[in-house]
């Protein structure tokens, strides 16, 4: 494991990039807003982070193993979120009447 104060800034830098996804998980989870979020782009970011998280696994890194594992608990979070909303717009697209049902 390194030293202490290498993980002790690993898990800061950790913190912060966790803090960082709050806005994203609050627009999407409690404005319940979807726009502008690119599903490709957070697949590429979960691969990146999945990779980073084998590194530090391999590399022994407590700080980097729980920022990724805690990150992509977060991207999970946001990702399901999108597909809930996205999902509700399509189920309320086809129960919406028609101009020749009314």
């Amino acid at each position: 494991m390194a030293e202490l104060w290498i993980e002790v800034i690993g898990l800061t830098a950790g913190f912060i990039g966790i803090v960082a996804w709050i806005p994203q998980i609050r627009r999407v989870w409690v404005d319940e807003k979807e726009e502008g979020i690119s599903l490709p782009t957070f697949f590429a970011v979960t691969v990146s982070l999945t990779l980073w998280l084998v590194y530090g696994i391999i590399v022994n890194s407590i700080a980097m193993i729980v920022s990724n594992i805690l990150t992509l608990g977060f991207i999970v979070a946001i990702t399901l979120g999108v597909y809930r909303i996205r999902n509700r717009g399509r189920e309320d697209e086809l129960n919406r009447p028609t101009s020749l049902s009314q």
